[in-house]
């Protein structure tokens, strides 16, 4: 066909045709300019087809300064028939592989940023998986890093873990016994809540302690379950000495020699990593993966402690007499010296650097949820509580979920959308109930959400603006869940699109503060007025932000830290709305970006975030009387 005066022709044999002559060339090494060693293996390809394929060879020809020459690229870690595999896909976009080699083709694509290739290996992995052989793929795709696979196999060892327990990989896990005591009237809390607090023990011995996991292994470990729910040492009972005080609140005093100095306590632990190193990397996570009570005093669970697959076998009893009226207060007790004054210390992070988590108070304690660091999305929850300075771990969420926003609605946590960092935005929610210590899907959103704000009012669950499903520009949409009939509705839009926008309620009304439009940041701000139904703008920012966090204190909002479009900031401002005016207020001792900003008791926090240089796991309190921010904090005697 000629249209136009203009001749058109289009051969389809000819891609096919021409891809079968290069590989042809390539396995003939005709005009071949690349040389692979792979494990004493010499493989010829041309730079510009492996280039096209492969991010990670492209990098290396791109920086290569001989650029003429024949390229020499070596690997001493990668199987030779699966860099053949790969070579022949490249050429041919045709991939075969034996089964048992798939394991190699998903190493040597990882190594090479073939995504797509790995995407496809996992997912046949999952295919082939049953419960004989889920153990030993779930080892392989931890150590590979692979977190969208490892939610489902985790997803699949909760539904079949009796079967799964009874496999021979299963019986060769390294293993934990526990007996627990009960006190009589005493019974052992639910699967979920039970295991969070074997966990808490398992880390306290750890970090506090200087215990090494495979030593609490070697034996069974006797722990003691208190009236007020609490897990403690069995052998407390006998190496504390009680003393009674003038004011009758009883303290533990523990002898000198059983004090650990802080280079004691910074000893290695699994032979390797000291405890701070443990808590920043990913690769040594505390987590549940599934459990069961297997009858009515035994309990039966897989677990990761401290980055190790573990199996955790755990059987209560009652104690054979009942305890002494002190001992819930020993555990607790056993973390202080006894201090007349008090003395100023910095506040103690994280167990993991977080940025883009959710915070909210609950129950006087601060609960910092999700995030993500430099390798994943998060699951887990930490819950900080001012009285002790100390940081535990509760339920973690179903899903790992980033750039979202957590609150409160009676007396529960509601989280929704936000990213896991693998696939489009989500749609999903979860509520977490405190008293049983765990986290239930709520209805999904009307559209996938991230980046979007959440704030209850009047008894409702509000999400606004947030970004659209490609993340190129913000919305207006406002939605509302209602608990009681547990539905979605609509209210009215944004007058601006927005996404990393922070959002609270004070005095009735919602306001959304700053972030951005497309890329562009906002200092404009708008005030909902649930009676009428109307969003209208009210006096803007000093500083134009996204990424800040908000918190109500004194009856002022304070916006504190975020992101100018160029540099993570420090500066804080805060709005009266009586005068509806900002002033600026003392900076932060960090530049902080999607941290987590809360208000506890009578105390601002400032947690987590990305400084433009690290992610953070640090904390800061804000000081009204001085005006200005700090990582201290006065801990009085206890």
């Amino acid at each position: 066909m000629i249209p136009n005066g203009y001749l058109m022709f289009e051969d389809e044999n000819f891609i096919e045709s021409s891809v079968a002559k290069l590989n042809a060339l390539r396995k003939s090494g005709q005009f071949c300019d690349v040389k692979l060693q792979v494990c004493g293996h010499e493989m010829l390809a041309h730079r510009a087809v492996l280039a096209c394929c492969s991010p990670f060879l492209f990098e290396i020809f791109n920086g290569d300064s001989d650029s003429h020459g024949v390229s020499h690229v070596k690997f001493e870690d990668l199987n030779p028939e699966a860099m053949e595999v790969l070579l022949n896909y490249a050429y041919t976009a045709q991939l075969k592989a034996d089964k048992e080699l798939v394991k190699d083709v998903y190493s040597a694509a990882k190594k090479l940023k073939m995504d797509r290739v790995k995407q496809v290996c996992g997912d046949y992995l999952l295919s082939k998986m049953d419960a004989q052989s889920c153990i030993c793929y779930r080892n392989f795709v931890n150590c590979m890093g692979d977190w969208r696979l490892l939610n489902k196999i985790d997803g699949y060892i909760q539904e079949h873990l009796l079967e799964i327990s009874e496999q021979e990989d299963f019986l060769k896990l390294p293993r934990l016994k526990l007996e627990v005591m009960l006190e009589d009237n005493v019974c052992l809390p639910s699967n979920g809540k039970l295991y969070t607090k074997v966990i808490n023990w398992v880390q306290r011995s750890i970090w506090e302690n200087g215990d090494r996991l495979e030593h609490l292994m070697e034996e069974v470990q006797t722990l003691y379950y208190s009236a007020d729910h609490k897990l403690l040492d069995g052998n407390l009972l006998e190496q504390a000495e009680v003393c009674d005080c003038d004011d009758h609140i009883q303290f533990v005093q523990v002898h000198r020699s059983e004090k650990k100095t802080p280079r004691e306590n910074d000893k290695q632990i699994n032979g390797s990593l000291s405890p701070h190193a443990v808590v920043h990397s990913p690769k040594h996570e505390w987590k549940i993966i599934a459990s069961e009570k297997t009858s009515s005093n035994t309990y039966l669970c897989l677990a990761v402690l401290n980055g190790v697959l573990c199996v955790i076998f755990l059987h209560g009893r009652n104690s054979p007499q009942s305890s002494p009226t002190s001992t819930p207060r020993l555990l607790k007790s056993m973390s202080f010296e006894v201090q007349s004054d008090p003395v100023e210390k910095i506040m103690s992070p994280m167990k993991y650097a977080r940025s883009g988590l959710g915070t909210a108070e609950l129950n006087g304690k601060l609960i910092a949820a999700g995030g993500y660091n430099r390798e994943e999305c998060l699951r887990t929850v930490e819950c900080y509580d001012p009285r002790n300075d100390c940081w535990t771990f509760i339920s973690p969420m179903k899903t790992p979920r980033a750039r979202f926003q957590m609150a409160v609605l009676m007396g529960q946590l509601y989280v929704a959308g936000g990213s896991n960092g693998h696939s489009d935005d989500l749609s999903c929610g979860e509520m977490y109930d405190p008293n049983a210590d765990d986290w239930t899907p709520v209805p999904e959103l009307r559209t996938n959400r991230c980046n979007a704000g959440v704030c209850a009012l009047n008894g409702k669950l509000f999400i606004i603006g947030g970004s659209d499903p490609y993340g190129q520009k913000g919305l207006k949409n406002c939605d509302v869940f209602d608990p009681v009939s547990r539905s979605w509705t609509n209210c009215a839009p944004l007058n601006i699109r927005r996404h990393q926008s922070a959002v609270c309620e004070v005095d009735g009304y919602l306001y959304i503060i700053g972030g951005a439009e497309s890329w562009n940041c906002l200092n404009t701000v708008e005030r909902y007025n649930p009676e009428n139904n109307t969003w209208t703008l009210t006096a803007p920012m000093n500083v134009a932000r996204r990424g800040a966090g908000v918190a109500v204190f004194d009856g002022k909002m304070f916006v504190v830290g975020g992101f100018d479009g160029t540099h993570a900031l420090c500066c804080v401002e805060a709005y009266d709305p009586l005068r509806n005016e900002w002033k600026m207020m003392g900076s932060m001792t960090s530049p902080r970006s999607n941290a987590g900003v809360i208000a506890v008791g009578d105390t601002m926090y400032a947690v987590g975030g990305f400084d433009g240089n690290e992610f953070l796991n640090s904390v800061e309190v804000y000081n009204p009387e001085s005006n200005d921010w700090s990582p201290f904090n006065k801990i009085s005697k206890y």
